[in-house]
C-alpha cells in the first residue's frame, strides 16, 4: 500500500506482520499508544451517518465515490471533544504505512472514513503509483473532500491511509528523535516540515516515522553514501533510477516541487549531524 518518499528502492521494504490478521474488520483507537475502543466497521457505522462523496482519487488519477463516515463524527464519538486539543493522529496501516495527521487538519477540511465503494464493487484500487498493484482498502480508507481544493490536492496522498488498523491521539509531538536542532537552517526547517508531509508515513529518522520504509538517519544517513544530485532524482523520479521501484515521484500537483526536493535533502544532511540511536521499543510513548 500506498505511498511515500525517499531512499526505498535503494534497500528491501520490510512488511511487518499484521496484528490484526484474525480481526481484519475491526480498528484500533488509542490515545498515547493506549487503546481506548476497539471497533468494527459495522459498530463505526451506528455511531455516525454515513453518505457517498465523490473524491479525487489519487491513486488512480480519477474521480471516485465511496461510502464515508464523517471523521470528526467519529472521533467525537470514540474520544470525545477532548481530540480537539490533540497535536496530531497517527493512523497505522496493514502494512506499515504510518502517516501523522494534524488535528488542526480535521477542523480546516472535511475529512472521512471510507468504508466501501460507491458503485457497490470490491473495496480495492489499482495504485498506479505503484505498479499498479490491486490493494484491498478495508477495514477504512481516510479520504478528503479534496476536489477543487488546490491545498488538499497539493499533500495529494500523504494523508490518505488505506488498510487503517490503528488510531492513535497523540497530545504532545509525536516524533521526537526527528526534530531538527534549534540551529538548523530556516531551508533544513521547511524541510522537515516536507518531510513530515511527504516522507515520515513511510521512512524514519532515527527510528521516529513509518514501518514501511528504510530508516535514513541511523547508522548512516542517505545523504553520506548517495550523491546529492541522485537523491534529487530519487524524489522526483524513482522510476528512471530503479525500474517498478514501489517508491513513487513527489506529487506533480506540488508547487515549486524541485525547492521541496531541495529542501527535505538540506533537511537530511542537517540530521546527519544529529544522529539519535532507535529507540528499542518504538510503541513507547514515554521517552
Amino acid at each position: 500500500m500506498q505511498y511515500l518518499l525517499l531512499v526505498a528502492g535503494f534497500l528491501a521494504l520490510s512488511f511487518p506482520v499484521a496484528s490484526f490478521a484474525a480481526n481484519p474488520d475491526k480498528v484500533e483507537f488509542k490515545k498515547e499508544g493506549k487503546v481506548v475502543k476497539t471497533m468494527s466497521v459495522d459498530d463505526l457505522r451506528a455511531l455516525a451517518p454515513e453518505r457517498s462523496l465523490e473524491v479525487f482519487e489519487p491513486h488512480e488519477r480519477r474521480n471516485w465515490v465511496y461510502r464515508v463516515l464523517p471523521a470528526r463524527a467519529v472521533f467525537d464519538k470514540v474520544f470525545g471533544k477532548d481530540w480537539e486539543k490533540a497535536r496530531e493522529i497517527i493512523f497505522t496501516a496493514l502494512d506499515g504505512f504510518k502517516p501523522s495527521v494534524p488535528v488542526k487538519k480535521f477542523l480546516r477540511h472535511e475529512g472521512y472514513f471510507a468504508f466501501a465503494n460507491g458503485d457497490g464493487g470490491l473495496f480495492t484500487l489499482t495504485n498506479k503509483l505503484q505498479n499498479n498493484e490491486v490493494a484491498t482498502l478495508g477495514p477504512l480508507y481516510l479520504v478528503w473532500d479534496n476536489i477543487g481544493s488546490k491545498e488538499l490536492l497539493e499533500t495529494w496522498i500523504s494523508d490518505m491511509p488505506y488498510q487503517i488498523k490503528t488510531i492513535d491521539l497523540k497530545m504532545k509531538e509525536p516524533f521526537p528523535n526527528m526534530l531538527p536542532s534549534a540551529a538548523s537552517s530556516e531551508q533544513a526547517r521547511r524541510g522537515f516540515d516536507h518531510f513530515r508531509t511527504h516522507c515520515v508515513a513511510c521512512h524514519t529518522i532515527n527510528g521516529d516515522g513509518g514501518g514501511k520504509a528504510p530508516e535514513l538517519n541511523y547508522p548512516e544517513s542517505v545523504v553520506e553514501y548517495i550523491k546529492p544530485e541522485y537523491l534529487k532524482r530519487w524524489i522526483l523520479a524513482p522510476q528512471t533510477i530503479r525500474y517498478n521501484t514501489p517508491m513513487p515521484a513527489l506529487a506533480e500537483e506540488i508547487s515549486n516541487r524541485e525547492k521541496v526536493a531541495t529542501e527535505i535533502i538540506a533537511y537530511l544532511k542537517a540530521m546527519g549531524d544529529a544522529k539519535r540511536a532507535p529507540p528499542e521499543n518504538p510503541e513507547d510513548t514515554s521517552r
